[in-house]
């Protein structure tokens, strides 16, 4: 008898997180995604035949209730209704389309679309007076909505009711529409020649909509049907109903080129003139520049130049009556007051200009403002000639600078040189102490330095630069420029002494070149063993694979018998220290050009020596012999050939064994062939 057990249900497993989840997934999301993707493969209805009436009235009953439940459940949706119109006109049913399309209007009577689309219907069908009567209501509803009167007037005029066209015009007009339906008017008009009728409408337009571009196109209205007097007076109307206060910069040129097409050209220069005098400044650069044209081509060269220098002139004037502190118009503005020699003039333009204060002594506020200063004192010393103000320009200058805060070396140095100039050396002098005591900067001792140089007072040069090195010791170019001074001038010990003395410094700003300088300064005075010094004192401060480099192409570039050797043992030496560094790259960069100094050299030969894992017992024996060997020749004074012992040191290096092997690979080995290995046994 079988043993009746329970059935097992499917084995439930335990959630042991039951926190929610960091991003939650809605079904809503879920079916988005699935409908997106195209999971579900939904096959479109099969298409429906029908053969007789009553199939067909079964299947428009059947729409059109799907068609009444959608409206049904949102009323607002006007997609429905439209949907559910254009459906029953393609069934022919234009009443029932009607009687959809005002259902939908009693929905929502201010949608414009409606109104256009239920009109389209009617004169699709060419129901004419259904239309008109359709756009009559739209109108009087929606008497703001252009587009219901763009399409009305584009029906009548389609059918050529030019009367009826021309009346809705006028009902559309009284409602005082925007100026592209006036325009549209007008065109209407011009479209059949009732230029009269246009006149008219320009006139009730320009009343209504009174901007300037109205009154200048209806001015062209006139000039191109040849009313030249009309067109004029239309433009003096315009003038005077704007008055002076609203006058408008384009209705005056336009006045003015209509004036200079009919030649008029004293007309013209009046029209120029008024508005020059009576516009804003700010207004006038349009009005100025066709002015000038004008003037090039119907006016004398004096005339011209007046015209334009008064209008910069006053135009300059008028900005800085806005904004005393645009120094860079305060530039163009004295620019142009020079170029008419008026000396008294343009000093009273530079007092008002240097007066013009920064409102903080911040330098990025006083940046601009202290090259009027400059450009003053040049121009007393250069134009004026006047060396007594030229001089006092410079010291109220300097007077005037918070040097406490900040300076600026370029005066002081200006002032130096307009000095030189007069041939007073002992105010130069005093002048750069003096800026140098009072606000030390590198610009200032480097100006007086190079003043100095030039008037071969070494003394003082040397002077200077120990005051520049109090001041600034960190800064290596001193250093270096002071040193090369010194080795110019031939005192070498000296010149050592300052690198020596600069290497020491505990902080510097660019060893670097510092060092390099130093360095290439014992090479050049061929005192190759300081130079190795050097490089030994600079490794004991860093380990970079540059200074390396820079050893071993110096070691190689000595013309001396054993300089090879000398430099294979600094790369031979990089490369025992770099081993305890973890870059590669720079292990990396340092056998490559070992590599390529070797094959410089030309004692270079290419074997390939495969070691397998299974040999690393063999280790110690290969050692040992080539101790042996090493012993030998060193016994028999014989000098085992290097490029060997460099290619087998980099071979035996890049292979996988010896990479993942932890124990000390000594550098260099030489090659040991059978032939040496017979002659040791």
């Amino acid at each position: 008898m079988e043993d009746e057990r329970p059935a097992k249900g499917p084995k439930i497993v335990p959630v042991k997180n039951k926190m929610p989840a960091p991003i939650q997934i809605t079904a809503e999301q879920l079916l988005r995604e699935a409908k997106e993707k195209q999971l579900e493969y939904v096959a479109p209805p099969p298409r429906q035949k029908i053969s007789d009436p009553e199939e067909l009235a079964e299947y428009r009953m059947k729409k059109r209730k799907e068609l009444e439940d959608a409206i049904r459940k949102n009323r607002q949706k006007m997609v429905n209704w439209v949907k559910y119109a254009h459906w029953e006109e393609s069934q022919q049913e234009i009443q029932r389309a009607r009687s959809i399309w005002e259902r939908a209007l009693d929905v929502d009577y201010r949608n414009i679309a409606i109104w256009l689309k239920y009109a389209e219907m009617e004169m699709r069908y060419k129901q004419i007076n259904h239309a008109r009567n359709i756009w009559d209501r739209a109108i009087a509803i929606l008497p703001r909505a252009n587009q219901l009167w763009y399409k009305y007037t584009y029906m009548e005029e389609m059918l050529s009711n030019i009367a009826g066209c021309r009346q809705i015009f006028e009902r559309w007009m009284e409602w005082q529409p925007d100026e592209q339906a006036w325009n549209t008017y007008i065109k209407f008009e011009l479209r059949y020649n009732e230029l009269e009728r246009a006149r008219m409408i320009y006139e009730r337009f320009v009343i209504t909509h009174p901007e300037p571009r109205n009154w200048i196109r209806y001015a062209k209205f006139e000039e191109q049907n040849s009313y030249i007097k009309s067109a004029r007076r239309i433009y003096e109307r315009a003038i005077e109903f704007f008055g002076e206060e609203h006058l408008n910069e384009r209705l005056l040129l336009d006045f003015a080129k209509f004036e200079e097409h009919q030649k008029e050209h004293e007309r013209c220069r009046m029209v120029y003139k008024y508005a020059l005098e009576h516009l804003p400044k700010s207004s006038c650069d349009d009005i100025f520049k066709a002015y000038t044209i004008h003037e090039k081509k119907y006016g004398d060269r004096t005339g011209i130049e007046d015209v334009i220098t008064s209008k910069r002139k006053f135009q300059y004037e008028e900005e800085l009556k806005e904004n005393s502190m645009d120094y860079d118009t305060w530039f163009d503005y004295l620019r142009l007051l020079e170029s008419e020699g008026d000396f008294a003039v343009i000093r009273e333009a530079y007092e008002k200009a240097i007066a013009q204060l920064p409102p903080i002594q911040e330098k990025r506020y006083w940046r601009r403002y202290i090259y009027i200063w400059i450009n003053y004192a040049l121009f007393e010393e250069l134009e004026a000639e006047d060396i007594e103000r030229t001089r006092e320009v410079y010291k109220a200058c300097i007077n005037l600078i918070p040097h406490k805060k900040f300076t600026f070396a370029k005066i002081w140095l200006y002032y130096a040189h307009f000095e030189i100039r007069q041939k007073e050396l002992g105010s130069v002098r005093k002048i750069l102490g003096a800026a140098i005591g009072m606000c030390p900067k590198d610009k200032l001792f480097r100006g007086y330095i190079d003043l100095e140089i030039q008037l071969r007072e070494f003394d003082n040069c040397r002077r200077l630069y120990e005051k520049f090195l109090e001041f600034g010791p960190d800064n290596c170019t001193t250093w270096i420029k002071f040193a090369e001074l010194e080795s110019i001038l031939g005192d070498i010990d000296r010149a050592r002494a300052i690198y020596e003395l600069a290497i020491e410094q505990p902080r510097l700003d660019m060893p670097e070149l510092l060092w390099k300088a130093f360095i290439d300064f014992e090479i050049e005075q061929q005192e190759y063993d300081r130079a190795r010094r050097l490089y030994g004192k600079l490794l004991k401060k860093t380990q970079h694979v540059k200074v390396w480099l820079s050893l071993a192409q110096f070691e190689a570039s000595i013309d001396e018998s054993d300089s090879i050797d000398r430099a294979r043992d600094v790369f031979e030496q990089a490369f025992k220290t770099l081993r305890t560094a973890n870059d590669k790259e720079e292990r990396l960069m340092l056998v490559e050009h070992w590599l390529d100094f070797e094959i410089e050299s030309g004692q270079w030969e290419e074997y390939m020596q495969l070691v397998f894992p299974d040999d690393e017992a063999v280790q110690p024996h290969l050692k040992l012999l080539a101790m042996a060997k090493r012993w030998k020749k060193v016994q028999d004074n014989v000098t085992v050939p290097m490029s060997e012992t460099v290619h087998h040191n980099t071979v035996t290096t890049t292979t996988t064994t010896m990479e993942s092997s932890n124990e000390d690979i000594p550098l260099p080995e030489s090659r040991i062939d059978d032939e040496e290995m017979n002659d040791e046994s």
